[in-house]
């Protein structure tokens, strides 16, 4: 696939970024290094991960790492070949201290990433939710030292709404700061609600977008077409409540709305729902987690054969 440059970075990435928030459960180990590898094969070099993500058996203020640790694994000694996105912020154990933007904690779980990943330098870093309790000038300045000191190469925002972005930007211009050169934000044909104002505001501030539930985990692969039996082992099966009501009327309403767009288009509502994804020019990759290679392939072939034409 035809890499993309990141704005404002020398980082170029495949339109499709490996998500890894499934790696642990029900990823096992094996199969995730497998499917890592399987997408270096296939052309992909972005992965995103956090600190915070450790599969199914995830709960608030469990201590998490398993995601990196087992991306870290994977790439050993491949890591020339690959771009790296982890987050801070989520909380990852039981203190008051162990959560949020605070310099001190940022500072120790980039440590801490670094070192289960196995590299001296993240690609990416994000802020992965505002912090009310901690100024914004503590964080960006954390973030900047970081970048001064060579452990990450730039940062990004994730889940801060358009009001939040503006200020951070405005900060970071007043203050001589760098810029974050990302943001990833929740997104999907299902969920749009950041087209009014947050996209906008991304391409005008030239801050490349990397959507993650852009499947809406799962719903618009049209695995759930049946709402009161899902497959079995699929998320919907295994962890109902990362998912929305299958059986929300207006949820439904909109996905016959864009099955009967799929139709007329001659596509899947898989097909559909990538392709007409990665056209808004601001987004730049897309990230999509897997169980195994077969859905890796699928979702592969949709957009190198949507890149051809």
């Amino acid at each position: 696939m035809e890499l993309r440059t990141i704005a404002n970075t020398k980082l170029s990435v495949s339109p499709l970024c490996l998500g890894t928030m499934t790696f642990g459960t029900p990823v096992g180990e094996k199969d995730a290094i497998r499917i890592v590898h399987y997408s270096l094969e296939k052309g992909l070099n972005f992965f995103d991960t956090a600190n915070m993500y450790e599969g199914y058996n995830r709960y608030l203020g469990s201590p998490g790492g398993v995601a990196e640790k087992i991306l870290g694994k994977a790439l050993k000694g491949k890591y020339e070949r690959c771009v790296v996105a982890t987050k801070v912020g989520m909380k990852i154990g039981p203190n008051q201290a162990d959560q949020g933007l605070s310099r001190k904690h940022i500072i120790r779980e980039c440590e801490r990433s670094l070192k289960r990943l196995g590299i001296d330098r993240i690609d990416l870093y994000y802020m992965h939710k505002p912090d009310p309790g901690v100024s914004m000038e503590e964080s960006i300045e954390a973030f900047d030292l970081l970048v001064q000191e060579g452990k990450i190469k730039h940062w990004g925002l994730s889940n801060f709404d358009a009001e939040k972005t503006k200020a951070v930007l405005h900060f970071c211009d007043a203050n001589e700061r760098p810029r974050p050169v990302a943001h990833q934000p929740a997104y999907s044909l299902l969920n749009r609600g950041i087209e009014k104002d947050l996209l906008p505001l991304c391409k005008n501030n030239n801050l490349s977008v990397f959507p993650y539930q852009v499947l809406q985990g799962g719903v618009l692969t049209g695995k759930y077409a049946d709402t009161e039996r899902p497959p079995k082992r699929s998320r919907a099966d295994l962890k109902p409540e990362w998912l929305p009501k299958l059986n929300n009327k207006q949820m439904q309403e909109q996905l016959k709305i864009l099955v009967k767009q799929a139709k007329d288009k001659n596509r899947s509502i898989l097909e559909h729902t990538l392709i007409e994804t990665l056209k808004t020019n601001v987004i730049c990759s897309l990230i999509v987690g897997v169980t195994n290679t077969d859905q890796l392939n699928k979702i592969i072939g949709i957009l190198s054969k949507a890149s051809e034409n």
